[in-house]
């Protein structure tokens, strides 16, 4: 499976979430317009930001360890990107993102793109 292409726009030094669903096809309804929520129970997420996808730092770093990620447990195929008002007032310019859910030893890059930052007048 592909990740999906989106791209993300935040602005520096306000809160920041972007709530996602994931689904995929039903196998079982042979019109293939059903679509089943992916249960992300037992799993672990992570996204990073770079300025250019070939650098070696990244801007900034969401896991579901720092709790930059919030997975939805259950069957809902919900996750939450989240970044504090502090975190994006550090950010200064665009990048790159994408987003990886982790099982075990599997890793699946769900989603990428371009990050815009709108920067911030009032600070």
């Amino acid at each position: 499976m592909l990740a999906g292409i989106y791209n993300v726009t935040a602005e520096q030094g306000s809160s920041f979430l972007l709530v996602l669903n994931f689904e995929y096809p039903d196998l079982t309804d042979p019109s293939g317009e059903t679509f089943l929520p992916w249960d992300l129970s037992g799993y672990t997420a992570r996204c990073q930001i770079r300025r250019l996808i070939d650098d070696a730092d990244f801007m900034i770093e969401m896991t579901t360890e720092n709790s930059g990620i919030q997975l939805e447990a259950g069957e809902t195929g919900e996750i939450r990107l989240i970044m504090t008002p502090t975190q994006t007032a550090a950010l200064t310019t665009n990048g790159v993102y994408d987003l990886e859910i982790v099982s075990g030893t599997e890793v699946s890059k769900v989603i990428a793109g371009n990050f815009t930052l709108i920067p911030e007048v009032t600070r």
